[in-house]
């Protein structure tokens, strides 16, 4: 059986991070194992509190489950700070941990800061030099890339900044863009690629972020491509937004087992 193994944060309301993941993970018919990195307080209302976890302990679960299991692929969500995210680049490193799935989680969709500027800076220098993608978000995007997004073009000019922090791949997601379509870019450093899909309407769209790079995840550690993993990603976060269970009183959790149903 293929094994992913998700670095993040736990989320209380099971919305997004370590739980998105791993029902994700499950959603896809491969083993998922975790290492958490922080503890949170949180609902669809907006986070509360966040504690994270000592590096040292971060560093010991990646080595327990890869020493042990293996691991086909990777991703990191939530990171936190700086320890966190250079013990994460040195485990990847060390453990030679295929194909990672960078998630940039830089601020919650609240607004709630969820990594600090030191964190910023050593995932800018240690980690996404190690990532076979990146998967920002086009806020995300910008704080990577230092520039405003406000067109396609400025777009594609943040993809190559990013793209020289030494990813394999930039996929600049598009959901915060407007419009009935929601368009993906893709750079690899030399040709862009767009990926375009029909926006899903709904309040229900808690952890689309962590969800989608899981799909993307779980297909690499299955054996597809990037290109054929990210309209696969696209559908099934589409899927599980459309046929979300209308939980809390904010945005809620998506339905990450929609296709059982």
């Amino acid at each position: 059986m293929r094994v992913a193994l998700t670095i993040a944060g736990s989320d209380s309301s099971g919305g997004a991070g370590i739980q998105a993941d791993l029902k994700t993970f499950a959603a896809h018919s491969v083993y998922g194992v975790s290492a958490v990195t922080a503890v949170t307080a949180q609902n669809t209302t907006g986070v509360t509190a966040v504690t994270p976890l000592a590096a040292d302990v971060v560093t010991a679960q990646i080595e327990a489950v890869a020493s042990d299991l293996g691991v086909h692929a990777a991703k990191t969500g939530m990171l936190s700070n700086a320890a966190i995210v250079e013990a994460v680049a040195a485990a990847i490193a060390d453990l030679e941990i295929p194909l990672l799935v960078v998630d940039p989680v830089i601020i919650a969709s609240s607004g709630h800061p969820l990594l600090d500027d030191e964190g910023l800076l050593a995932m800018k220098e240690e980690l996404i030099r190690r990532a076979h993608v990146v998967t920002p978000n086009i806020p995300e995007a910008e704080v990577l890339s230092g520039i405003a997004i406000r067109s396609d073009e400025e777009r594609r000019e943040a993809a190559r900044r990013i793209f020289k922090l030494g990813a394999m791949h930039v996929l600049i997601t598009g959901g915060h863009a407007e419009g009935d379509v929601i368009v993906d870019l893709l750079y690899d450093g030399r040709v862009f690629t767009n990926y375009a899909s029909d926006r899903v309407t709904g309040q229900h769209t808690h952890g689309t972020g962590c969800t989608f790079s899981a799909a993307l995840t779980a297909h690499l550690a299955s054996g597809r491509s990037l290109a054929e993993a990210i309209p696969l990603a696209q559908a099934y976060v589409a899927g599980a937004i459309r046929q979300a269970p209308g939980l809390g009183r904010g945005s809620g959790p998506m339905n990450h087992f929609w296709r059982l149903n």
